[in-house]
């Protein structure tokens, strides 16, 4: 087995409320991010020494961001896409190890794939 914890449909479906937040979360902090760096791209290319209340946002987002993706990384909870909100929780199916497979602006988990199919090898979950 590759994976240690492998998570009920059960279990993987009382997570979505918390990570919905924590895709949230990081999806904030990663826009923010991306504004410092277009603003502080040109001033380093020019060679300036950046510093201040700046440069302490930043590395403040940096740090939510690692935390965030601690939370998944602790859980054996796969980030998959960031962007669209793909997320894998691994899972057992008929004694086989699989991902029950989560897209952010789906209601509920409703697929899962073998471990090296990826999003492309989706199938619709029995209940």
């Amino acid at each position: 087995m590759q994976f240690t914890k492998h998570y009920t449909l059960d279990e993987a479906r009382a997570l979505l409320p918390q990570i919905r937040l924590w895709l949230a979360g990081l999806n904030r902090a990663r826009q923010r991010t991306s504004r410092h760096d277009e603003r502080a791209g040109p001033q380093l290319a020019a060679g300036a020494d950046l510093g201040g209340p700046s440069v302490n946002e930043w590395l403040q987002d940096l740090s939510r961001i690692q935390k965030l993706l601690l939370e998944f990384h602790r859980r054996e909870i796969q980030v998959k896409d960031l962007q669209r909100g793909l997320i894998d929780f691994p899972a057992l199916i008929g004694g086989r190890e699989v991902f029950l497979c989560w897209e952010q602006d789906e209601e509920d988990i409703e697929y899962w794939h073998d471990l090296d199919t990826g999003y492309a090898g989706r199938e619709k979950l029995k209940e």
